[in-house]
């Protein structure tokens, strides 16, 4: 068990919920995600709201990828359920509520919670404060992903390799290794067939507009000072072919544009998904 200086929360994930929360707080309805469990998890101190990373108009673009990126995947966990899917992985969890939102959704499956071991002591303690648990279909994977293997950990909490699943990973290419990344689809593509990765990646700068790139290096330099800079940039066309090369029997990308159509088109305050994050759908 990690000793008490161990068992601390990440500080990306908690801006996430707190982002999440935001929408629900400021932005008009209908809400993309309706999510204040994570506001609850992350119990952040009085004046949370006045954080320059809060601002509700500067970080819009970015809160608007959040919501729509749990949007789309928690859309692809529905459709996945109804086409019998009942693995569900999360790899870098956070503070994923989709549990403690849609537990009758959440029990027609067992979902895999993989993240660092502080975090994820944290958060699991977090859920017993606020009388959630742990139910058995949850399993929280602690993972040190310098020294551990992320997949012998998986399996080792009853994860079957051999039927399909439905593995999410949001927020996280971009900290990872060329290489690391590239060893992460091969070892996904190995799954049953009819199985489906759904993840993130981050642009390169020079394709997003001149506004947004003062956004992406304010962003880019709070990851810098936190110890955790951003590393690896696609190009669409460039992560696609890196997924079939892998070994996925076929692959597309999501744009924002795609997330804008799909959650946004009817809305009058402007709100929309910044260029930057794209999404990576591949299929074994």
């Amino acid at each position: 068990m990690p000793n008490e200086q161990t068992i601390t929360p990440d500080s990306t994930a908690l801006r996430v919920a707190l982002w999440r929360a935001v929408h629900v707080l400021d932005d008009a309805p209908p809400h993309v995600i309706d999510d204040e469990i994570g506001l609850r998890l992350a119990a952040p101190e009085d004046g949370w709201r006045d954080r320059p990373d809060m601002d509700p108009h500067t970080t819009a673009p970015m809160r608007a990828g959040i919501v729509s990126r749990a949007r789309f995947i928690e859309d692809l966990v529905a459709e996945q359920t109804a086409r019998g899917v009942d693995q569900y992985v999360l790899l870098g969890a956070g503070l994923d509520t989709f549990v403690q939102r849609h537990p009758e959704a959440a029990a027609q499956l067992t979902v895999f919670e993989v993240d660092q071991p502080g975090p994820q002591a944290w958060k699991q303690q977090r859920l017993n404060e606020l009388g959630f648990g742990v139910p058995d279909h949850l399993r929280l994977i602690p993972v040190d992903f310098e020294v551990d293997s992320w997949w012998q950990r998986l399996t080792a909490a009853g994860f079957d390799p051999h039927r399909p699943a439905l593995v999410a990973s949001t927020g996280v290419t971009m900290y990872l290794s060329r290489e690391a990344n590239i060893a992460t689809l091969r070892q996904i593509s190995q799954l049953a067939p009819g199985s489906t990765l759904a993840t993130t990646f981050m642009l390169p700068i020079d394709l997003v507009g001149g506004e947004e790139q003062q956004l992406r290096r304010y962003v880019e330099q709070g990851a810098r000072a936190s110890g955790t800079p951003f590393i690896s940039f696609f190009r669409p066309e460039e992560i696609v072919a890196l997924a079939e090369e892998a070994g996925f029997a076929a692959a597309h990308h999501i744009s924002s544009d795609d997330l804008t159509a799909r959650y946004f088109a009817d809305r009058t305050d402007g709100l929309r998904p910044a260029e930057s994050e794209q999404i990576l759908v591949a299929t074994t």
